[in-house]
This record gives C-alpha cells, sequence and structure tokens, in this order.
C-alpha cells in the first residue's frame, strides 16, 4: 500500500541561539551546561558550544506552533539567566574572540573541524529551519526542487546578521555569506525521486567532500529519511512572530506546490545562477531595498514583493486558516523592518554593546506570546510536575497551559491535589445516585462509567471544519447502503470490489426489506482520532448502534455539579440542544417513538434509560412489542411507528415476530436499519473516500487512517511483516474487542494475531498505529497524560446534522484502546463554536 499524502500538512521549526555573556556580551562556549538544565528531547548541541538548538513539534496550527516555539524560548531564557547567560536569535553576534570558542566535543564535530579548518570555526551562527510534511520522499524531493526561487524573499525576512567580528559587513545577513562556504549549500537539482536523491547524497559522502548525508545542505532540502522538506536558508530570528511568519508562508509554498504537483503543473524552478544572485540580493538588502521578483527575474522593491508573496497564497493560507494571522505578521514584519536595520539603528545610538542588548531584548520580548491570547502567560499548575506533553493538547513543554486551558488549570491550581480529590470523591457520589455505570468487558457487576475532572476543549478551528467533513462522511455512507442493498452501482462501476460487501458479516437479507424512503442510517457515530501535530483523522465508523449519546449528556451535567467554577468559562452548547436535534431527526418519518433496549442486563442500560427520559418517549423491552394488521405497538395499546433500536438487529427480530414485515411494508421504521453493518465494516472503510468522491463528487474532507486489508496477498504480507508496528482489527469488530495494538503487544499476542489473520485473512485488517494525542487526567492526587479520541454524533433527519455534543474517550494507563468495554474512560467535552 502506497503512502498517503497527509490532508493537512504539519510543519515544525527548529531555531538555534547563541549563548552570550550577560556582563561582556561576547559569546561564551557553554552550551553544554545550560543542556544539563534542559530536556533532551527538546534542546540539543551543535557544532559550536555557544549555540544550542531547539526542535519543536509538529503542528497542522500555526498557533499551536507559535505556543511551542515561545514555550522553547521561555525554557531556554529561563534556564540561562542564573548560569550568567543571556540568548541571543541572530544569524550572528557581534562580539566574538574566535580563538577562545572551541566546537562542542562530539567525534563528529571534531572530524568537521579537522577537515574544514577555518570554515568549521567561522560557523558561528544561527538559522531557523522549517520543516514542513508532505507525505512521501518523492514529493519532498520534487517540492524542494520547485521551490528554489522563492528562498531569497523568505530570507529577507530573516536577515539579522549585519556584523561580524565587531565589524559592519554592509550586508543584512552576513551569514548567508559564511553558510554558503560550505560544499553542499545552493539549490538543489531537479530529481526524478527519492531513490535518485539517495544516490546523489551517497555519492557524495563516496567523493570524501561531506562525511555523512547531513552535511547536504541545500537552501531547500528533502531528508534523507522523513518524508519532509527543509527550508534552512533563513537566518535565526531575534522576534518569535518572525519565526512563526515564516514558517507560515513556506508551509503554504509547500502546498501550492503539491497541488501544482498533483495537477500536472511542469516545474518552474529558475535558473540556479539566477537564484544564486537573487538570494544575494536578499543577503545583502534584506527588507531595506530591492529584490529580485522570482515570477519575473526583475528588482521589485522587497515590501511589494512580500506583500504580492503573502497575497499570491492567500488561498493557500486561508485553506490551513492562517491567512488572518500571516497577513497581520508580513505587515507588522514590514512596518517595523528587518533585525539587520533594528541593530545598526542600535548601533548608532550606543554602540555594540547596544546591539546585544536590543537582540536579548527580542529574543525574550515576546516568550509568553500566543496569537490568540497576547504576551499573557497561563498558569502553571502544581500537579504538572514531571507531566509528558510529547503529543498533548494542553500543555505545552514547560508546564504551560495551551490556549484556551489557561482559565481551566487556573481553577484547578486554586483547588489543588485535595480540593479535586474531594471533587472527585463527590462525582463518585452523584454517579452512584444517578446510577450512571457500564460494564467493562469480561466482568459481571456494573461500575461506574469512569469521568475524569479535566474537560477537553475543541477549538472552533477544530470543530468547524470537522462537522463539514462528519456531514460529508455520512451523506456518503448512507448513499452506499441504498445502493448495495438496491443496484448495487458502485459494484457494477468498478468503484468497490464485491467481495468488500458480500463477504462482509455485516451484509443481511434484511437490509433488502427496509423501505426505499428510509434513512438507514438515523444516528451515526464517528470516531475520531488526533495526532500530536494537530491531525484529526477518521479511526471508525459506527452506522450500527452507536453508545455515547447519554453518556456525553451525563457527563456535561456531572460537570456542571461537581466543578461549577469551570462550567462557565467558555461558551458551550447546552445538552437540551443536542436532545431537540436527536428527537427531530428521530421523528422525522412519524412522532410515535419508543427505544427499545434488551434491559437491565445490557452494559450501557444506564445510557438507554437516560435518553428515554430525556426524549419522553417510552423505554421498552422487545416482550412489549406486538405486530399486527394495524403495524406495530406497545402491549397497552399504544402505537409505535419508529423504534429507536439499542439492540442487536438479530435479537430484536428474533424476539418480535412480524417485525421485519411491518419494517417492508412501512408501518414502522428502525433506527438504525438493520444490515447497517456493511456500511461500518472494517474493510469498507478503507474505501470510504472514493464512495465520497463517487456519490457526492467531492473530495474527502477528512482523512482515513491509512489501512491495509489482509484477504489482498500483498498488503497481507506487508502486515504480516510488520505486525509488531500496526493496529490489526476483526472487520466486524466493535467496542475494542479483538484489537491488537502491535507496539504494545507481547509475542503472544502478535503470534496468535498471526495465526489468526492467516487462517482467515478475509476477516482482518490492519491500520497504521496513531500516536493519539493525549489531555490531562486527574489520577491519583496529579494529572497525568492518557491518549484520547472523540466520537461525534451526526443524526439524519432531512439532512445531516451533527449534535452539538460528542464524548472524549480516555484510555488506561499505558493504553491506546479508549472503549469504555475494554476499561477506558471519558470527560466532560466542550465544543466551541
Amino acid at each position: 500500500m502506497t503512502a498517503e499524502r497527509p490532508g493537512l500538512v504539519a510543519v515544525g521549526v527548529e531555531e538555534e541561539f547563541h549563548t552570550v555573556d550577560l556582563r561582556t556580551h561576547r559569546l561564551l562556549p557553554r552550551a553544554d551546561s545550560l543542556l544539563e538544565q534542559l530536556p533532551p528531547d527538546r534542546f540539543v548541541a551543535e557544532l559550536q558550544r555557544s549555540v544550542v538548538e531547539t526542535n519543536s513539534r509538529p503542528f497542522v496550527r500555526l498557533d499551536d506552533l507559535a505556543e511551542d516555539l515561545a514555550a522553547l524560548r521561555r525554557g531556554v531564557v529561563t534556564a540561562a539567566e542564573p548560569l550568567g547567560m543571556g540568548i541571543v536569535a541572530a544569524g550572528t553576534v557581534p562580539v566574538v574572540d574566535l580563538d577562545a570558542l572551541k566546537v562542542t566535543p562530539d567525534p563528529r564535530y571534531e572530524n568537521m573541524l579537522d577537515e574544514y579548518q577555518l570554515l568549521a570555526r567561522e560557523q558561528l551562527i544561527c538559522g531557523a529551519q522549517v520543516h514542513v510534511d508532505v507525505g512521501d520522499r518523492d514529493s519532498a524531493v520534487a517540492v524542494a526542487h520547485r521551490l528554489g526561487r522563492w528562498v531569497p524573499p523568505l530570507l529577507a525576512l530573516s536577515v539579522s546578521s549585519p556584523y561580524w567580528l565587531g565589524s559592519d559587513t554592509g550586508y543584512a545577513s552576513y551569514r548567508t555569506l559564511l553558510w554558503q562556504r560550505w560544499p553542499t549549500t545552493g539549490p538543489v537539482d531537479g530529481l526524478a525521486s527519492a531513490a535518485e536523491y539517495d544516490r546523489l547524497l551517497d555519492e557524495l559522502v563516496r567523493s570524501g567532500v561531506i562525511s555523512d548525508r547531513g552535511m547536504a545542505y541545500f537552501d531547500i532540502r528533502p531528508s534523507a529519511h522523513l518524508p519532509t522538506v527543509e527550508l534552512r536558508v533563513c537566518d535565526a530570528c531575534p522576534r518569535v512572530e518572525d519565526v512563526v511568519l515564516l514558517a507560515g508562508l513556506f508551509r503554504a509554498l509547500v502546498i501550492r506546490e503539491l497541488a501544482a504537483i498533483d495537477a500536472g503543473e511542469p516545474p518552474r524552478p529558475g535558473h540556479p545562477a539566477l537564484v544564486r544572485a537573487a538570494t544575494w540580493r536578499a543577503a545583502r538588502s534584506g527588507l531595506g531595498g530591492e529584490l529580485v521578483d522570482p515570477a519575473t527575474g526583475e528588482p521589485q522593491p522587497a515590501g511589494e514583493l512580500v506583500r504580492a508573496l503573502v497575497e499570491g497564497l492567500r488561498p493557500q493560507l486561508e485553506g490551513t486558516g492562517d491567512w488572518e494571522l500571516v497577513s497581520e505578521l508580513a505587515e507588522a514584519a514590514l512596518a517595523r523592518g528587518d533585525s539587520a536595520t533594528r541593530q545598526r539603528a542600535a548601533f548608532a545610538a550606543g554602540g555594540m554593546d547596544a546591539v546585544v542588548e536590543l537582540l536579548l531584548a527580542e529574543t525574550r520580548a515576546n516568550i509568553e506570546w500566543t496569537p490568540d491570547a497576547g504576551p499573557a502567560r497561563r498558569a502553571v499548575t502544581r500537579m504538572l510536575a514531571g507531566y509528558r506533553t510529547d503529543a498533548d493538547e494542553a500543555v505545552v513543554f514547560d508546564g504551560t497551559a495551551r490556549s484556551p486551558y489557561g482559565t481551566i488549570m487556573n481553577a484547578l491550581d486554586r483547588l489543588g491535589p485535595e480540593g479535586l480529590a474531594e471533587r472527585d470523591r463527590e462525582r463518585r457520589r452523584v454517579q452512584r445516585n444517578l446510577g450512571m455505570t457500564f460494564r467493562v468487558a469480561g466482568e459481571d457487576a456494573d461500575q461506574l462509567f469512569p469521568v475524569d475532572l479535566v474537560p477537553r476543549v475543541i477549538a472552533a478551528e477544530d470543530w468547524r471544519p470537522l462537522q463539514r467533513g462528519l456531514r460529508q462522511r455520512v451523506r456518503a455512507l448512507e448513499a452506499f447502503l441504498h445502493d448495495v442493498y438496491g443496484e448495487r452501482a458502485v459494484i457494477r462501476d468498478g468503484v468497490l470490489p464485491a467481495w468488500v460487501a458480500d463477504e462482509s458479516p455485516g451484509l443481511l437479507p434484511e437490509g433488502r426489506r427496509v423501505p426505499r424512503s428510509a434513512v438507514r442510517c438515523a444516528v451515526a457515530g464517528i470516531d475520531l482520532v488526533r495526532d500530536g501535530a494537530g491531525r484529526w483523522s477518521v479511526l471508525e465508523d459506527n452506522l450500527r448502534v452507536p453508545s455515547g449519546i447519554g453518556y456525553a449528556m451525563a457527563n456535561r451535567w456531572l460537570a456542571a455539579r461537581v466543578m461549577p467554577e469551570l462550567t462557565s468559562t467558555l461558551p458551550t452548547a447546552a445538552a437540551s440542544r443536542a436532545v431537540s436535534v436527536l428527537r427531530a431527526a428521530l421523528t422525522r418519518a412519524a412522532p410515535a417513538l419508543a427505544l427499545v433496549t434488551s434491559g437491565p442486563q445490557d452494559s450501557a442500560y444506564f445510557e438507554h434509560r437516560l435518553l428515554a427520559q430525556e426524549l419522553a418517549v417510552p423505554l421498552v423491552t422487545p416482550d412489549r412489542l406486538v405486530c399486527d394488521a394495524d403495524g406495530v405497538h406497545l402491549d397497552d395499546g399504544r402505537p409505535v411507528r419508529v423504534l429507536y433500536r439499542r439492540i442487536d438487529e438479530d435479537e430484536l427480530f428474533d424476539a418480535v415476530p412480524g417485525l421485519t414485515e411491518a419494517m417492508e411494508r412501512g408501518a414502522v421504521t428502525l433506527a438504525n436499519a438493520p444490515g447497517n453493518g456493511v456500511g461500518d465494516d472494517k474493510a469498507l472503510y478503507a474505501y470510504v473516500p472514493r464512495l465520497i468522491e463517487y456519490y457526492l463528487g467531492e473530495s474527502p474532507l477528512l482523512d482515513n487512517v491509512p489501512t491495509y486489508l489482509c484477504r489482498d496477498p500483498e498488503q497481507r504480507a506487508e502486515v504480516l511483516d510488520r505486525l509488531a508496528e500496526l493496529v490489526v482489527k476483526p472487520v466486524d469488530g466493535y467496542g475494542g474487542m479483538g484489537v491488537v495494538v502491535g507496539p504494545d503487544a507481547s509475542a503472544d499476542e502478535l503470534d496468535e494475531a498471526r495465526e489468526r489473520i492467516t487462517a482467515e485473512p478475509e476477516r482482518w485488517i490492519a491500520q497504521e498505529t496513531v500516536d493519539l494525542s493525549t489531555h490531562p487526567t486527574f489520577v491519583d492526587g496529579r494529572l497525568e497524560p492518557r491518549a484520547v479520541d472523540l466520537r461525534a454524533f451526526v443524526v439524519q433527519g432531512s439532512e445531516p446534522a451533527v449534535l452539538p455534543l460528542a464524548l472524549t474517550r480516555v484510555a488506561p494507563a499505558g493504553s491506546r484502546i479508549v472503549n469504555s468495554s475494554q476499561g477506558g474512560g471519558s470527560k466532560d467535552t466542550w465544543l466551541l463554536p
């Protein structure tokens, strides 16, 4: 199975910082002592002992990247100051004692010094590198070549190195001239594939000119091992806003070129000699003079060219939700001028010391900065000590809350561990009184449905596009269900292999007896996962008897009762709105509605009772339903025209003679219709993007997790070879039953999965493992990161509608399986409008 290009493109940044003596303002070769105070996964050494590098996480939302960059700066500045060190983000530092500085004691760096001599010693420079995930390495190679002509304006926005060894060089970025002395800088040639790029790297290493692949320093570089493309030409930027601007612009350029590749448009990289000349001009003049227009090759005032670049990228920036932020940052950058100009003004006022003071001040100026909240620090709670933030939605690496979690963390901080523990005991008392229980697989007794006290916030920037994608997906699945039990055009036209439907355990004879006018999927539960970069994907579709609406309602009421100080901090929809939308969808066919359950022995009986109560409809077991010539009615004579089915179809039809016939003639509507299992079959899941294109004529708005069908011999071979890396699922499974998470499985579990797949390959699929985002969860007096997913609910009456209520499910410690039946819990979920 080939790699899929991500629908949302993640972007990350590496920043390099100088360490300077706060007293003398000279470069200070003590980065090693600073790094001892910082997490090694986010802060690393560089060639020179006076440089520290930070590594952001990749993000799809530029706001999230900005918060991460600010937190990293905050971390390094805060750790440096007690050591008498200051942190400078700039291409160069004016005051340097070249002979006093040594390279980092590392075999690679020492070899570079031995080979390159003065060139290596002079690399007292810092840059900002932007990395964009393009999905596959072939695309990265193609994009890197196509984007070469756009290097100069991006460099001009970053120029911050006018001084070198105490002198004004006359350049805005003298770092560029120093950097270009390496033998492998400049534009990358046009290459046909990642394999050809790898051969080029191997030839460069074999030549002896460079010692390893990492020394290919092209201005825009495809990664040698990841599906990313890297912008490497920019100076380090004193102001973090300018780094965010560069990241937003470069990602938009990458997205535009990816679309051009998909459209078959030829590359227009610009002649390498012209690109080099234009890069020199940008290094010489920055934003203060003219640049070479990449489109015409003619001089143009820098401000005009930057504005034209931003405006030309507007479609891509609007597509990523970055237009307003990037356009504002670009105008602000042009208004204040480039860093080189500001440094020269500081020198005119106070000499070199004033220049370094300016750089120190600008580097730390916005370490509290976030795009939506301004320079306001949010609370660091005591309970986040030692908290891992690798993929966290609410907390950045230094324990600071992300926007909009500041008010939530403030409230938790005021309560403290003891206060939260008391609230948790109150939560349990309320749940017992309500009978809010669930049954875990393999256990006989019900237990309290686990609910965490820390709410999850889904930002409007996430929720709005998710709603559009959810409606689209359910429309396509509804069309498929009608088609597969009717004309089967999707199979006839070669869009879907016949075996996907015909071998599905969910394809039932009763499905063919559902009237054509009926809505087959009145209530859908779509499981969404978010990775550490903020990318959302659909993990599963649930079209049979999706649970969770009642628990989501109960979570909201429980939170209001137990944590009243939190529930009013952000605008969220009331649970009553969801009830109204659900009732309207279920009663579209007729108003006489009843909810049918198997009874108190059902693991989700609490939810059944709650929904019946809120919908104001009878809660009935199958033995109370009577079918006759007049239709379906209760044993007390009340008519039933719609059955909200919370029971398996086989159990219902076996228990109620004549129900199939009543449904077929339209005397009663079943919500959901029988036979929907073919629509949420895990094998069909792999084809849902095609179904959207086929039935709706639209491109999918939500990504699937890459999926392998074990029935296919080639895909099965890959699954068996990579079993320890993948997640294996039965095609008709639900509730987490039968799932094997390869990275977390024991050798015996993997062997058993291998045997099952080999024996019945058509019964199994595999998916790439998603590193689920985590969320703070109150456990034993502290907050711990736990993996979460989101079940959203789409109901269909006349049109699909997404309920303004969703269920966040929380995995147990050390697990990625969030299903309640497997020991998972839940959270109140705030969907911001």
